[in-house]
């Protein structure tokens, strides 16, 4: 979601990228959100707030280093994602050879509308890695929400496994990206998710991760210059861009709570849903300090 546009005084409101155990679309409570005085993280039409962030962390102080990689470190080890499902990652028996993994998307989501490009639909961008990486071994992931019925952008499984070795439905997208080489996107946070884990990344559109040299693009922008580091990506975009609200202090807490309660689990019921986003946007909108100041 997003409140207000950066040419009219407002602030642009959406879900940070650890956020619940969960889907949004099934009314599951965030733990973060993230505010933008300038635009917003998805589109790459005019600069967010995210980018200036991005580009002033290119240089990290020491103790900003170590604390970038105790995060990572601790993401990894909890195997940590946006929606958390659980579940793991049981793959089919499959031949030999290079994992390319493809994670479908909204077909209407806002990433898609503003940043994805020539290539918009998860047909076209199975028909594109296949096309470009013909003996891969390719593996569909569709997005949790299309997969429920929640939100567009279905795959029939004979058109998906016209281009795709294996459709898979329900793994869990952090026990899978342990499973593969490289992942092909649109604009999936998944590819920022790779990242973190040290997978290649190719994308075909602008996700706000793409163009700082850390992934091979088929598409640029090009006011993003800076080369930098996964560690100032991941300082800017976990730890300085996003609010993060303790769902059982009900105060705002820094990533680290954040990542403690999602490996825990220790979360509200769903039934206190609505009571708990209303919350989070009242504290977080309410103290915009507490974001333009970046929490070192």
């Amino acid at each position: 979601m997003t409140w207000g546009a950066a040419e009219d005084g407002a602030i642009g409101i959406e879900d940070g990228f650890l956020r619940s155990r969960g889907l949004g679309a099934e009314l599951v409570p965030p733990l973060s959100l993230a505010l933008d005085d300038l635009g917003i993280y998805y589109d790459p039409r005019r600069e967010s707030r995210l980018e200036r962030l991005i580009t002033a962390r290119a240089t990290l102080r020491p103790d900003q280093q170590l604390r970038v990689e105790k995060l990572i470190a601790a993401i990894r080890q909890a195997g940590l994602s946006k929606y958390n499902p659980g579940g793991g990652a049981t793959l089919p028996k499959l031949r030999p050879g290079r994992r390319v993994l493809v994670p479908g998307q909204v077909e209407d989501d806002a990433s898609i509308l503003c940043g994805a490009g020539p290539i918009s639909s998860n047909l076209e961008l199975l028909q594109a890695v296949r096309r470009v990486e013909p003996d891969a071994v390719v593996l569909y992931k569709p997005h949790p929400d299309v997969a429920r019925g929640l939100r567009p952008g279905r795959l029939e499984p004979d058109a998906a496994l016209a281009y795709a070795d294996a459709v898979l439905d329900e793994a869990d997208p952090a026990a899978l990206l342990d499973q593969v080489d490289a992942v092909w996107t649109m604009t999936s946070l998944m590819g920022f998710e790779a990242l973190l884990r040290g997978v290649e990344v190719i994308c075909t559109g602008l996700p706000f991760y793409a163009g700082w040299g850390l992934t091979r693009d088929l598409d640029h922008v090009p006011r993003r210059r800076a080369r930098i580091s996964l560690e100032s990506l991941v300082h800017a975009a976990l730890i300085d861009y996003p609010r993060y609200l303790d769902p059982v202090t009900m105060q705002p807490c820094p990533v680290e709570v954040a990542v403690r309660r999602l490996q825990l689990a220790d979360l509200p019921g769903s039934g206190a849903g609505l009571r708990l986003l209303a919350k989070a946007q009242g504290v977080l909108a309410s103290q915009p300090g507490l974001w333009r100041r970046g929490r070192d």
